[in-house]
Formats: structure tokens, C-alpha cells, sequence
């Protein structure tokens, strides 16, 4: 492609933050916000605006400084493998665009600012929110931070799940009806898992940098070929999540819409039993699950919403 005709680069902000991977706190925040009216009726405008933008503010902070640790673990600069926008980083560091400490320092102002919003939000609301933000704060810097990085624990997925699952969701719940209750958390589990899918499905391309850094995620452990077949395990308890919620009337009927994805799921499973292996071949799967999470997600805010005007 030539000079004249290759697409102009987004905003450098937009490719520091990761943004388009914003849609992992816009769907569980507003599935908590529609839970929280469709069982209560409490909805709060400004309140949801606020958990939104602090949600965003520290998955950029997130973002950013994994951006700076990957640079320091050297994870980044081996990765020949990564497929972008979906793996390897935004890569700004390793162009020479950003200075690795700008990275840092901003990613951390990030995390302070969602975590200004969340005092806030726990002062106002309800003080369950800083314990969930700490939560969050934690295992979104630590994921790759020293002396703890989650992500070569195996426990850098299930972190990454509970944070954009369970916490999200049940947080929005929490600041609209000040209540904790179980509904939102078993409504999470299908975003929690598919987000995670969408970690670990990118995991595949930068499973030979990581491996030779150390970062020994569990597709690292695992290696290729069964990571794939867990991929499409957790792609069915995703669903089966969602039948059993509501035949143990836990969640609204409604919430069988999320069904509707199926196919895609089914079609992205083939590509990663197929491809599992071959980088360039996998990214059609990398992007449909970013956007299986995404409308079963839709799907099931939707359903809150059905419940909320029929129920």
C-alpha cells in the first residue's frame, strides 16, 4: 500500500488508551445501570455518566502502564507474532513515538483520576465502591507491574474476567440502588467470561514473546493447541451461564436474547480449532470475539431493558 493511499493513524491518544477496547466497561456498566432500574427503578443520570468515565479512566491507566511494564519486561520489543490493533501493545514505545516514562506517568494519572471518581462515587453512594475500585486499581496495575505481575501467574485471566465482569456490573448496580445484591453478579458472569476470551484469544500471537520473557500466562502454559480447546469451553459456559440464570430464576427471561450469538460463536471456535497456530490466520477470530462480547452484552442490557418496561 502506498504512502497516498495507507490510513491516516488515529489521534495518538486514541492508540495510547487502547480506546476502542473501551466497549469492555461501556457494556458492563450500563448492564448494572439497566439491571439496577428494571428491579428498583433507580436511575441516575449523572451518576451513570460518572461511573463511566471512571471505569474508562482506569481501564486507560490499565492500558498504559502495560504498555510501559511489557516495554520493560522486553515482551513487546521480541513479539514478531502480534496481530494489530488486537495484540503486541499499542507499539508506540517500540516506534519511538512515545518515551516509555510519558507512558507511565500518564497511565498513572489515569488511575488517579478514576480513582478521584471513585472516592467520590463511595462518598456519595455507598463505601462498598472503594473496596471494589481497590480491587480493580490492584489488579489493573499489578497485572504486569512488579513484584506481583498477575499475568505470568495464571492469574492474569481471571483477574482481568472479575474486574470487567463481576466488579463492573455490581459497582453500576451499587452506585444507581446502593445495595448489593446477587442478580447483578450472576448477570455478569457471561461478560466476565467473554472478556476474558477477548485476553486470551489475543494471547495467541504473543504467546512466543511472552513465553520467552517469562510472562507465562495459561495460554503459555497450556500451549496452542489446548488453549484453543478451552477457548471454546468457555465460549459454551458463556452461554450455558445465561440459560442457567434464568431456569434458576435469577435473571430475566429476557436475558435469553444473549443466545442470539451463538453462530458467531460457533464460527470464531472453528477459526481457533483450525488456526490456532498460525498468527495472521487467527485474527478473524480475535475480532469476532471482541464482537460477540460486545452484542451479547448489548443483548442482555436490552433484556434488562424489556424487563424494566413490561415487568
Amino acid at each position: 500500500m502506498s504512502e497516498t493511499t495507507r490510513p491516516p493513524m488515529p489521534p495518538l491518544w486514541v492508540v495510547k488508551t487502547r480506546a476502542p477496547f473501551f466497549v469492555a466497561d461501556i457494556v458492563p456498566v450500563v448492564l448494572g445501570t439497566a439491571l439496577a432500574w428494571a428491579r428498583t427503578g433507580a436511575f441516575n443520570l449523572w451518576y451513570f455518566l460518572l461511573t463511566l468515565v471512571g471505569a474508562i479512566a482506569l481501564n486507560a491507566g490499565t492500558n498504559m502502564t502495560n504498555d510501559y511494564f511489557d516495554h520493560k519486561w522486553g515482551s513487546d520489543e521480541v513479539n514478531t507474532e502480534f496481530a494489530s490493533p488486537f495484540t503486541g501493545g499499542s507499539r508506540l514505545i517500540q516506534m519511538g513515538l512515545v518515551r516509555p516514562e510519558e507512558m507511565l506517568w500518564q497511565g498513572i494519572g489515569f488511575f488517579v483520576l478514576g480513582g478521584l471518581i471513585g472516592l467520590f462515587l463511595a462518598f456519595t453512594r455507598s463505601w462498598a465502591i472503594l473496596w471494589l475500585g481497590i480491587i480493580g486499581v490492584f489488579c489493573g496495575y499489578f497485572y504486569t507491574a512488579p513484584p506481583i505481575r498477575l499475568a505470568r501467574t495464571g492469574l492474569g485471566e481471571l483477574a482481568v474476567g472479575l474486574c470487567f465482569g463481576p466488579l463492573m456490573v455490581l459497582g453500576a448496580y451499587v452506585v444507581q440502588t446502593r445495595q448489593l445484591a446477587w442478580e447483578p453478579v450472576i448477570a455478569a458472569i457471561p461478560v466476565g467470561l467473554l472478556v476474558t476470551l477477548i485476553l486470551w484469544i489475543n494471547e495467541f500471537q504473543d504467546m512466543r514473546a511472552d513465553a520467552a520473557v517469562g510472562k507465562n500466562h495459561l495460554v503459555v502454559r497450556l500451549g496452542r493447541r489446548r488453549a484453543a480447546t478451552a477457548y471454546g469451553i468457555m465460549l459454551a459456559l458463556t452461554y450455558l451461564s445465561i440459560l442457567g440464570g434464568v431456569l434458576l430464576g435469577i435473571l430475566t427471561p429476557f436475558a435469553l436474547i444473549g443466545l442470539l450469538t451463538i453462530p458467531l460463536a460457533v464460527r470464531a471456535y472453528r477459526i481457533a480449532r483450525v488456526h490456532y497456530d498460525h498468527p495472521r490466520e487467527l485474527t478473524p477470530a480475535n475480532a469476532l470475539t471482541i464482537r460477540i462480547h460486545l452484542l451479547t452484552g448489548l443483548l442482555l442490557c436490552a433484556g434488562y431493558g424489556l424487563q424494566g418496561l413490561l415487568g
